[in-house]
């Protein structure tokens, strides 16, 4: 009963983010909430002066390297007008700092450190297709240090801060923006951690509405994408974690693993379709209500999710569609933050899955899939060691 109350809250609220999505009868067009999102991607020079000085009294270290790649992603950005402009940015070094021979041990040890961002930007043009973009707001910084025999020799840290930058912007064309950019969030002397700063290049990539012409190719190509799509999924580790470490420790990973080993699960789910091209890729928006137990310990736990959904339909026929689809950082409530002796956060998370499935049926109302899922809080938090969920089978009715 403790655990039923703040379960049905939660995943009442998910329900009505879902519902709440203004739906269209056609959805081969941006609808108004869509248009003018954008996503991004930077790649660049990371400069963040760590050193012996964030080391707490007693400890030595014989040498930091700091690798300087990194990248910043949009997550999610609206342009609500010409001029200004909001977007979600998550952003984290390619490597992660080491400190080497740390109290004459010769390990080497390493600390992690991601900058999370919620910023309101500025357009301001400059030429023709040149503008600058500045942007102000607030950065959460997360550093997870570590220990030596029980000890901790660079402490963990989590706070929010300010967060700066500017870009010059290039113009390509009204779906792509090309930029050099420079991000900055200050030092916090109290946490011992120095100050941030980001040169990089990328670009952004708009969802702008689409000619009439193009909207009338999706109408007349007439393939099908379901409104919405009801199911119910069981997980099981029976196959054991195969694919999810194939995936996620492979030569090019694609995806992520976790500490804590899901047993089996049982999994009810909502999609509604959001936009669609005109055949091959669909955008859903979903709600998961899930129930798992742990493969060591056998602890209970249960999960509700609000999530995206790519879907990338690869095979067509008359009366069968097969897709492949992948979904990252939908935001998630996780029961318990502590199982099989691992920590994995904070009540608040993220859920990740990738698999493939079909649509079947004279009127491709059969839906069934096969996936794999990750929960872990993307290392807002210091402790992070994840979720692995297996392979889980899911039949489903789409209308």
């Amino acid at each position: 009963m403790k655990t039923r109350y703040p379960f049905i809250a939660f995943f009442s609220l998910a329900l009505s983010i879902a519902f709440s999505v203004p739906a269209q009868e056609f959805r081969g067009q941006y609808s108004p909430a869509l248009k003018n999102t954008y996503f991004g991607v930077n790649i660049g020079y990371i400069q963040y002066p760590f050193s012996s000085r964030q080391l707490l009294p007693g400890n030595t270290v014989g040498a930091v390297k700091v690798p300087h790649t990194a990248v910043r992603i949009v997550l999610l950005g609206h342009e609500f007008n010409k001029n200004i402009s909001a977007q979600v940015t998550y952003m984290r070094p390619v490597k992660w700092v080491e400190y080497r021979d740390v109290n004459n041990s010769g390990k080497t040890m390493t600390v992690w450190m991601n900058v999370a961002g919620l910023t309101i930007a500025g357009k301001i043009p400059l030429a023709k297709k040149i503008s600058l973009f500045t942007e102000a707001g607030l950065a959460l910084i997360m550093r997870r240090g570590f220990t030596m025999d029980n000890q901790p020799v660079v402490k963990s840290a989590s706070y929010g801060t300010g967060l700066f930058g500017a870009s010059l912007q290039y113009k390509l064309n009204p779906k792509w923006d090309l930029q050099l950019s420079t991000t900055y969030s200050p030092e916090n002397k109290k946490e011992m951690q120095p100050h941030t700063l980001f040169y990089s290049a990328g670009f952004h990539y708009f969802m702008r509405e689409l000619s009439k012409e193009r909207v009338e190719k999706v109408k007349a190509a007439g393939y099908h994408f379901p409104k919405q799509v009801l199911s119910l999924g069981y997980a099981i580790n029976v196959l054991g974690y195969g694919v999810n470490k194939f995936v996620s420790q492979g030569v090019i990973p694609i995806f992520w693993g976790g500490e804590v080993k899901a047993k089996h699960g049982l999994l009810i789910s909502y999609q509604r379709n959001l936009f669609h091209s005109r055949k091959v890729f669909s955008l859903d928006w979903g709600v998961e209500a899930a129930f798992w137990k742990t493969n060591r310990d056998q602890t209970r736990f249960f999960t509700v999710s609000a999530y995206p959904v790519m879907r990338f339909h690869t095979i067509r026929s008359r009366s069968l569609d097969f897709y492949l689809e992948y979904s990252v950082a939908g935001p998630s409530f996780i029961s318990k933050p502590k199982m099989d002796g691992l920590a994995t956060g904070q009540k608040f998370t993220f859920k990740d899955m990738m698999g493939m499935g079909i649509f079947a049926g004279k009127k491709k109302s059969i839906n069934a899939s096969i996936r794999i899922a990750h929960f872990s809080n993307g290392n807002l938090f210091p402790e992070n060691d994840g979720v692995m969920v297996p392979l889980t089978f899911s039949m489903g009715y789409a209308f």
